[in-house]
Order: structure tokens, then C-alpha cells, then sequence
């Protein structure tokens, strides 16, 4: 195929999904595979114009509390791994969580984000205690982020409150899947998803790109999962290797097919909360706002306390929108606008809901 012919074939293929929401695997391939600028920038283009169709321009800003980076599991990747003895371990008080919440919303967050390692302290009858105590002082989505459980489990904390739920599936490749997580097993992460939807929470998915071993049509995979599951977030970043994990050594994930990643999600998924990840920002000074651009409409700001953060350390270098100041929604508020968008209000629930308000 000559270059007139690539450019055309890209060209109508990025119609087709614009006007459908939809691709075959193949197509999805042989966009990911696109590599000259002015295709790679025609997709993000696009993607940037059914996000503001779907979305609008509000981006929604999350305070993310990283409250404990004790783990049970032992993933290939991640610097919580449970045989990672160099990192120094945390477990935030209960009081503490409930404190930083209330400070959280008293900045102006509409949404509250607890996120951990799979640490078995937190059972879900103590989880139900602090969404309880948010929600008792706070007018405060709350998101959980803290791993698989049992469907009983997911139900006593969807009574006491929560909102949504985060749980990245991070390869929809069985194969893989098995290779990154020894102790884990696929279709089980997939019944968690089931179990959540079923509950009435609103789901988040996800992938990470650039894995060791993955391919372009595994990433493929990826976005006919997650197009499939229809979730109401998807969040999707680059794979950072940490050097205290056994895939420490191997190369991280570029850019360029991490929003390639975000921008076909937006397109075949049209008003999925997507983020601006933490790790995208991490492996560019202007990630995030290249993310934002490329089709991503939330952003999440570290609001957990200074002496834990330091050893939440998932991946080296972690760089983060850090609430340091009251004033901090005030200058996410000014750096959302410097780009043409403008904040969201109040909570933010799944735009799937409601698809009509944005």
C-alpha cells in the first residue's frame, strides 16, 4: 500500500468510527499501527472531536487517597509486590482516611478516590465504616480502588455507599494476563467486574501499554474489551518497569501508543470517563495534557499525606498533580483552562447514566 492509499485507508477508517462507534480487531490494529505524524495526529484529532461531542469540555477532578501499600499479591510489575522488601510499608489509620476525605471536600473535590494494595487489614466491614463516615460529612462520590473480593464483600460496601469502582483488568490476553500475575487468575478478575456491574456500582477497566511480551493486536484485544464491557471509566497508561520487580529491566511504554490507546478507547466508547493517568505524566512533562487533548476528560490529583505518599511507589518517578495547598483546585482549575477546557462540577458520576448532560 503506497502512502496515498495509507492515509486514505486511515482516513475513512477514523469516518467509520466516528460515525459508528465501532471498528473490526483489524482495523483497531492497523490504526495502532499507524506511525507517520499526520495520521497518528488525525486520530487524536478525532478522538478530541467525539470527546467534546459526547463529553463535553468539562474534565473531572478526583482527590485520590493512597491509604496502604501493603499487598497480598505478587505481580511481575508492580513495586507493592509482596516480595518487594525494599519498599517501606504504610497502613493509614481509619480516622486518617476519614480525615483527609473531609479535608478533600472541603477544598471543592466532588469525588474521593481510596485506593490500596490488596491489603486483607481493610476487610470490607472496616471499608463500609469509612464510606459511611464520608458520606456522613461530606457530600462526596466515593471511589474504591483496592482489588478482587467476593460479591458479599462488594455488597456491604455498595450499602454503606460507594459510588464506583476501579478495577483495571490490565491485559484482556489470558496468556499474558497469567504471565504478569502468578497468583491470580483472569476469569477471576472478570467475575469481580460482573459482580460490581451487578451491585449498581458505576465500573472502571483498563490496560497498560507497552507490557513485556504484548503485541499490537494484544492491544487490539484491549480496546474490544473494554468496547464489549462498555464500562464507565477506562483508565490506560504505560507500563513503567521498577527496578525491584522481575520485569525491571525490560523498556516502558512509549507515549505515542499510549494515546493512541486513549484516543481509540474515546472514539469506540464515546462518553467513558477516561483519565489523564498519573503514569502518562510520568513518562512526559506534558503527558497529561497531550492525554486531555487525545480524547481523556478527568484528571486525579495525590491528595494523601506527604509522609505516606513517598512509598506508594507502584512504579519509579512518579509524578503527580499534588494537593499541597487549599489552593490546589484553584490551580488544577487555571491549568484545565490553559488548555481550553474547564472543570467539572459536583461529583462526576458515569456520564452513562445521564449521556445527555454534559
Amino acid at each position: 500500500m503506497d502512502k496515498t492509499q495509507c492515509d486514505t485507508s486511515v482516513k475513512d477508517l477514523l469516518e467509520k468510527a466516528s460515525q459508528t462507534g465501532d471498528l473490526s480487531r483489524e482495523e483497531i490494529v492497523a490504526l495502532l499501527s499507524v506511525t507517520n505524524k499526520k495520521d497518528f495526529a488525525r486520530i487524536l484529532a478525532t478522538a478530541d472531536e467525539v470527546r467534546k461531542a459526547y463529553c463535553g469540555d468539562d474534565v473531572h477532578v478526583r482527590a485520590l487517597i493512597e491509604f496502604s501499600n501493603i499487598c497480598i499479591r505478587n505481580c511481575k510489575y508492580c513495586g507493592l509486590r509482596r516480595d518487594n522488601h525494599k519498599v517501606r510499608r504504610y497502613r493509614m489509620p481509619i480516622s486518617e482516611i476519614i480525615d483527609t476525605s473531609i479535608e478533600c471536600a472541603t477544598m471543592g473535590f466532588g469525588t474521593v478516590v481510596l485506593q490500596s494494595g490488596e491489603d486483607p487489614w481493610f476487610t470490607a466491614e472496616r471499608m463500609a465504616h469509612v464510606i459511611r463516615e464520608i458520606k456522613r460529612y461530606t457530600n462526596c462520590a466515593v471511589t474504591l480502588c483496592i482489588g478482587e473480593m467476593t460479591y458479599e464483600e462488594y455488597r456491604t460496601m455498595r450499602q454503606a455507599g460507594a459510588d464506583r469502582y476501579l478495577l483495571r483488568h490490565e491485559t484482556a490476553t489470558p496468556e499474558l494476563y497469567a504471565q504478569l500475575h502468578p497468583d491470580m487468575v483472569f476469569e477471576n478478575r472478570l467475575r469481580c467486574l460482573r459482580d460490581l456491574r451487578a451491585l449498581g456500582y458505576q465500573i472502571g477497566a483498563g490496560s497498560m501499554v507497552g507490557l513485556p511480551g504484548q503485541t499490537v493486536a494484544d492491544m487490539a484485544d484491549d480496546v474490544v474489551f473494554i468496547k464489549t464491557l462498555d464500562p464507565d471509566m477506562v483508565g490506560i497508561g504505560p507500563f513503567i518497569p521498577h527496578p525491584n520487580t522481575p520485569l525491571g529491566d525490560n523498556p516502558a511504554g512509549t507515549l505515542d501508543m499510549t494515546l493512541k490507546m486513549v484516543a481509540l478507547t474515546r472514539i469506540l466508547t464515546r462518553n467513558a470517563l477516561i483519565p489523564a493517568t498519573t503514569a502518562v505524566g510520568s513518562i512526559s512533562p506534558y503527558g497529561r495534557e497531550k492525554a486531555l487533548m487525545a480524547g481523556a476528560n478527568v484528571v486525579m490529583v495525590n491528595c494523601t499525606p506527604p509522609r505516606h505518599r513517598v512509598n506508594y511507589e507502584i512504579y519509579p518517578g512518579k509524578q503527580n498533580l499534588q494537593a499541597e495547598s487549599s489552593d490546589i483546585f484553584a490551580e488544577i482549575g487555571a491549568w484545565i483552562e490553559s488548555i481550553g477546557r474547564k472543570v467539572g462540577s459536583g461529583p462526576g458520576h458515569s456520564l452513562k447514566l445521564n449521556p445527555q448532560c454534559h
